[in-house]
């Protein structure tokens, strides 16, 4: 059962540390590149407290973002901002994101997110957590998959897995860290691949953060993901 009170206050702490890492930067390091192709950290940052936002419109039953259209423009309007105004704006959005989830509701229900993704209210959370850490590592200012917290590397592991399983376009696949498994791709009765490896470099590869060059692959090539 996810909890998602738990998932929140996961999601206050990787906010922490992401807030106080960009604090050490100056606006001309904060207008460097990320690793997110054609984003610099602005991009990122901005990008991050319209998604706060962006998630209160969804737990409060509105469309996440009025269209794709709409939040690219919003991430480019803001992106030109001075760092100070970037974060102060982060800790605001993710305040109103705080309140919004903190209120009672009923976590069963259904919502829905962009592209007609749905998925239930109580995992809303885990998703803001999923955006604030894997867009930490994005900065490109010393945090690291390797950094990540392990229940976080476990779980969104396995959401990903998820994610893919079923896919036509991925093969059957047999992912092991050597202590832990999972299947996705496409259904067969024996996996077609197996691909082995350190959890974050699993995880790296399964969130298109690393290119799987560390990973051991057994039954055929490294299977092509697509893009999240």
């Amino acid at each position: 059962m996810i909890d998602h009170a738990h998932d929140l206050a996961c999601v206050r702490d990787a906010t922490e540390r992401l807030l106080s890492a960009a604090a050490r930067l100056d606006n001309a390091s904060v207008a460097e590149p990320s690793r997110l192709p054609g984003w610099n950290r602005l991009h990122l940052l901005a990008h991050l407290a319209r998604n706060a936002d962006a998630l209160v419109n969804v737990l409060q039953g509105r469309p996440m973002y009025d269209s794709a259209e709409a939040r690219e423009a919003d991430i480019e309007r803001d992106a030109k901002r001075p760092l100070d105004v970037q974060l102060a704006d982060l800790r605001e959005s993710a305040a109103r994101f705080h309140g919004t989830a903190a209120a009672p509701a009923d976590w069963s229900r259904t919502v829905e997110l962009r592209n007609g993704v749905t998925d239930s209210a109580a995992r809303v959370p885990f998703r803001r957590w999923g955006e604030v850490e894997l867009h930490h590592v994005d900065l490109g200012i010393g945090y690291e998959l390797e950094d990540l917290p392990a229940e976080f590397v476990e779980r969104e592991t396995e959401f990903l897995v998820e994610r893919f399983s079923g896919h036509p376009r991925v093969p059957a696949t047999r992912l092991t860290d050597g202590t832990r498994a999972w299947r996705t791709g496409r259904q067969a009765s024996e996996a077609e691949v197996t691909v082995e490896g350190s959890p974050e470099d699993l995880l790296g590869w399964l969130a298109g953060r690393r290119d799987g060059a560390a990973l051991e692959v057994r039954g055929g090539p490294l299977p092509a993901l697509p893009p999240l």
